[in-house]
């Protein structure tokens, strides 16, 4: 990977994003009807490799289940508004309402309100009763006070989620969660992150985790990049992280943890690259949140938005383009990548001439800078 002088006292390696790449077609093509976009993760099978965000604005029971309905996971945000507020449709609208600045500091006053255990047993089993699979995420900070709950209530899988997740967290005040051993204690799969770097992938890997995200999360709706000043590229990222796949499989004697690419991705195109540079699965949520059944209507926003002491993301004004079956599954009436987001990854595939998503990951790509 070739270094680049930023000054006489540091280098640094250059990176991509995955609007600055291509996808190259190869020799052979393919009618799109004869691709197939399924993943499955643990014993959970999915028609589409699409994780819908844990961000209030997009996941609610209801859109939680249209969809596992539609063929995706969603995962619900444990730590957000339905496990605070019995029926939070009117803080919904009344944060749709806000005007700039002052929707930081409302959400913050919102989200204030203090989690209630009986009400993630509620939202879980309203979602399992529906017959779809149910994901909910925690932060790890509050992993450990509310897991067993989560555990209880019948989960089918375990998100643990936040900005940077380590396997080697250190603190002095208070004792760090242990995932290593968490996750071996828990008979359900964990998706764990996000992580960036090869290194830190390969730690959350040895951790039994199911699967890790890659990414900050976020995307169009989070400033970690202007507050902490820490970005990595998603493009390098994947392809960091789907090497350190590669080698834990060595490693493990062929246990394969499955990549999913977390936040910037906005568009059908950038689905596609994500999974051609690596990832088995993406988790979106800004696609999403332009759906006319999103809670969020028509706005979006993640938990960094709402940070007590230092916020890292602001709520995001999309409008809406159509329904949720309309921008998974299409049609679309629009030509920027903002519908039918399956269609065209298909057609990405069979463009390529591959069959399916594990074919797809081993496509040429180029860099591309944008306009090019």
């Amino acid at each position: 990977m070739t270094q680049v002088e930023i000054g006489r006292g540091k280098n640094g390696r250059r990176a991509y994003a995955l609007d600055e790449i291509g996808i190259v077609p190869s020799r052979r093509t393919r009618d799109p009807e004869e691709v197939s976009i399924a993943w499955q993760i643990d014993a959970y099978r999915f028609e589409l490799p699409v994780v819908v965000s844990p961000m209030d604005s997009v996941v609610s029971p209801a859109t939680a289940i249209e969809v596992g309905r539609l063929g995706g996971l969603a995962v619900l945000d444990l730590e957000g508004l339905w496990t605070r507020y019995d029926d939070p449709a009117s803080l919904l609208a009344e944060v749709a309402e806000l005007e700039g600045e002052a929707a930081t500091r409302r959400l913050q006053e919102i989200y204030n309100a203090p989690i209630r255990e009986e009400l993630i047993g509620r939202r879980i089993e309203e979602i399992r009763g529906a017959g779809v699979t149910t994901a909910v995420r925690l932060s790890p900070q509050r992993t450990v006070q509310y897991h067993k709950a989560v555990i209880d209530a019948g989960v089918d899988i375990f998100v643990i989620r936040g900005t940077t997740v380590s396997a080697e967290h250190v603190s002095g005040r208070a004792e760090p969660l242990n995932l290593k051993q968490f996750i071996y204690e828990l008979d359900v799969p964990v998706i764990v992150g996000g992580c960036a770097t090869y290194t830190a992938a390969l730690h959350l890997m040895r951790t039994g985790a199911a699967g890790v995200l890659v990414g900050f999360g976020g995307g169009a709706s989070h400033t970690t990049r202007t507050v902490l000043g820490v970005a990595v590229p998603m493009a390098t990222a994947i392809s960091d992280v789907a090497a350190a796949r590669r080698d834990y499989m060595d490693e493990s004697g062929g246990r394969y943890v499955h990549v999913v690419a977390d936040g910037g991705m906005g568009t059908s195109g950038d689905i596609a690259k994500a999974i051609a540079c690596g990832a088995d699965a993406v988790m979106v949520g800004s696609p999403l949140a332009r759906a006319v059944e999103a809670p969020g209507r028509g706005f979006h926003w993640g938990s960094e938005a709402q940070h007590p002491e230092l916020p890292r993301g602001k709520r995001v004004q999309f409008g809406t383009v159509g329904t949720l079956e309309q921008i998974l599954h299409g049609p679309s009436s629009v030509a920027d990548g903002s519908m039918n987001l399956m269609g065209a990854l298909k057609r990405t595939m069979a463009t390529a001439g591959y069959s399916d998503l594990k074919e797809f990951q081993r496509v040429e790509v180029v860099v591309a800078p944008q306009g090019s």
